[in-house]
């Protein structure tokens, strides 16, 4: 059932889920399917809005973003799974150990543990033209979207050390890749010999727009005035966590980086999911900022996992300690030996 905010004001639930995207209802979904309550608080902000179609999804390619989460939602539901629609504001341990998570409209709610699949933000470089063809012409994984630009003049915008390294991997999908040195630092000559392997051409000179035609992309403008023709535009923007939240948890993004450079701030956690701050997991791109969709709902079902098993360990050690509180071991051979008498023995 789809609740509102206010609906869910003040209630205690074993888990509470921060964000409605991939990883977030993949958790979800296995901890409502092992009967915990749970109850997921969905921002509305997904990633991959822009883009028609989410790829490498098995037996989901090719659907709407929009379309796989709404089938998420009502999975989840269908399970007894709550969601509310709001921004989290606020995420604070209680003196009982619970947690509480305020939103935006002064609204909370309980959980006994967190799960943070916040995602991130794409940072795209400060080219007008550019971030309104993001997920559409301006890309950057080629593994989403390499395969629907196949075979067309691909440009690739450096603006870092990994530029070649993303200029040799489009060239698997088109033969016509250039790309254009803008900001970042000149290929060293064995870059340079790798480049010419592979036919792709360099081009100096800071890109000062991105060109449209007939509302596609079209080219790009460099500083000198020219345009080149381009169909698509590869871009390496800085993945930044949607974390401002857990601060007061004291959870702080760290850097991620790959091959030695930094792409961006990530939620440092294990390979369950679990923070440094007990009873809180995160999961998808807050903690990994390379995962695709797939990716991300698959390491949220690892978490959501994780927190079960976490709830059922404490659960377990509660119901424990409360019996040895009625039954200590004394007590329990003292009723033995009142209520069994010699029959105990045998006799």
């Amino acid at each position: 059932m789809r609740t509102s905010p206010g609906t869910a004001n003040g209630h205690r639930y074993d888990v509470v889920v921060i964000g409605g995207g991939a990883a977030g209802l993949s958790g979800a979904l296995t901890l409502a399917r092992a009967r915990r309550s749970v109850l997921v608080i969905d921002g509305r902000r997904p990633r991959n809005a822009p883009a028609a179609h989410a790829h490498g999804f098995l037996t989901r390619d090719g659907v709407p973003p929009l379309q796989l989460l709404a089938m998420g939602r009502d999975e989840v539901t269908g399970y007894g799974g709550e969601i509310v629609e709001g921004q989290v504001v606020a995420a604070e341990r209680l003196a009982g150990g619970d947690f509480r998570v305020t939103l935006d409209d002064g609204t909370a709610a309980l959980g006994k543990r967190l799960l943070v699949t916040t995602g991130l933000v794409d940072e795209l470089p400060d080219i007008p033209g550019l971030a309104d063809r993001w997920g559409r012409e301006v890309l950057h994984c080629p593994y989403c979207h390499g395969w629907e630009v196949s075979d067309q003049a691909i440009g690739i915008l450096a603006t870092g050390p990994l530029a070649v390294h993303q200029a040799l991997m489009w060239r698997q999908w088109s033969n016509d890749v250039t790309l254009f040195l803008h900001t970042a630092p000149e290929p060293d000559s064995e870059q340079y010999e790798q480049l010419a392997a592979r036919d792709i051409a360099v081009i100096d000179g800071e890109v000062t727009a991105v060109e449209t035609t007939e509302g596609r992309l079209s080219g790009v403008r460099l500083a000198d005035g020219h345009v080149i023709a381009r169909q698509a535009l590869v871009v390496a923007p800085r993945f930044t966590a949607r974390a401002d939240l857990l601060g007061g948890l004291g959870l702080r993004p760290t850097e991620q980086e790959v091959n030695g450079v930094v792409i961006g701030s990530h939620i440092a956690a294990d390979p369950t999911g679990a923070t440094d701050v007990p009873g809180v997991w995160a999961a998808g791109n807050v903690v990994n900022l390379t995962d695709q969709v797939v990716g991300a709902a698959a390491a949220g079902v690892r978490a959501g996992a994780a927190v079960n098993a976490d709830l059922t360990a404490d659960e377990t050690r509660r119901g424990v300690a409360a019996r040895r509180t009625i039954f200590s071991p004394e007590m329990e051979r003292e009723v033995a030996e009142r209520v069994l008498g010699d029959r105990r023995h045998g006799f």
